[in-house]
């Protein structure tokens, strides 16, 4: 399934802030913490707590939270299929960091080990 310009400047333009409620509930309802969401995110972009909540204060959009951000070398490792788009084909880099968010807030709400997340070892 390949992304329109359209759905890709979508992505890009929507806020973090506007997302994040949503990523807190999906993994709280499923038993992991919000403290698990933090660490997957800060192991994707670097950010610690302070900077998230400057983001979001902000109310930065996805385009200028990754474009912030120092993405995780083994972020590529990130594969699979997400909102019925398989990652490692995604060829806008806004889109697909978003997706690799989503995908790795999937993994956590589906109670996957820390370290399968975090892509280690």
């Amino acid at each position: 399934m390949k992304t329109t310009p359209e759905h890709n400047e979508r992505v890009a333009k929507m806020t973090f802030a506007s997302v994040f409620p949503h990523y807190i509930s999906k993994v709280e309802s499923k038993g992991r913490t919000k403290e698990e969401l933090l660490q997957v995110i800060t192991w994707l972009t670097g950010f610690d707590e302070k900077k998230l909540q400057e983001l979001i204060d902000e109310k930065a959009n996805f385009e200028i939270f990754f474009d912030k951000a120092d993405l995780n070398p083994n972020a590529g490792l990130i594969t699979g299929l997400i909102c019925g788009y398989r990652i490692e084909e995604i060829e806008n880099p806004v889109t697909r960091k978003v997706r690799y968010l989503d995908k790795l807030v999937d993994e956590l709400a589906k109670g996957k080990k820390m370290d399968k997340i975090l892509r280690v070892g």
